[in-house]
């Protein structure tokens, strides 16, 4: 029976294992002192002008320190819109790159990433008491790895300076909270410990064909 080369497998347990200290949220529930703060920095934002804060502390209140997906509808703005610094007509999907661009880095840094990103093709075809489709741009699910990040996120400094490029460049948008029941998709937990056995497995067979 060939050796084991342990140091192998070790170093892949440890990997996996700062993966998940990182992945999962390891701090609970929001706290009623940290509700408090996070609301009072919405207040007076811009963000805080286009929704109601009241939905949002009722949402936080209500945490479980679980993950969520956050559902999103865009249309976005075809035409030109004001740059938000230097007033200059810009294309409105070239003001919501900027935002985007900005957005990602932050939210990745906090456990979360995009889990589905869809193009419409088509209008409703299944539809009743909604009004009428406005014309829906992108479909977006969100990750984020708890309600804590969601907000330690959206009330950064640099997150609200950006902020009026979405609004630039977006025609009209809603977002709302979600947790899936049922999906047949692997998320991150599991396909990247597939990928990391799968290497250690290469890495354990290279050194056994080099002896």
């Amino acid at each position: 029976m060939a050796p084991v080369n342990w140091w192998i497998w070790i170093a892949a347990a440890a990997t996996y294992a700062l993966f998940r200290a990182w992945y999962d949220n390891w701090r609970g529930p929001l706290r009623p002192k940290e509700i408090d703060s996070f609301v009072q920095a919405m207040q007076g934002t811009k963000s805080a002008e286009h929704n109601d804060l009241a939905v949002l502390r009722d949402f936080l209140e209500k945490d479980d320190g679980r993950e969520f997906v956050m559902l999103n509808l865009v249309r976005v703005h075809r035409g030109d819109a004001p740059h938000p610094t230097t007033g200059v007509a810009t294309p409105g999907p070239e003001l919501l790159q900027q935002y985007v661009r900005s957005f990602m880095p932050a939210l990745l840094r906090r456990g979360g990433h995009p889990a589905i990103v869809s193009r419409k093709i088509g209008g409703y075809v299944d539809a009743w008491h909604v009004p009428d489709d406005p014309g829906w741009t992108i479909v977006g699910y969100m990750r984020y790895r708890s309600r804590r990040d969601l907000m330690m996120l959206i009330t950064q400094p640099r997150f609200l300076a950006m902020h009026p490029f979405k609004m630039a460049g977006t025609a009209e948008t809603f977002s709302f909270p979600t947790r899936a029941d049922l999906t047949l998709f692997a998320g991150p937990r599991v396909w990247l410990g597939l990928v990391i056995v799968v290497i250690a497995a290469f890495a354990q067979i290279g050194v056994l064909v080099a002896r």
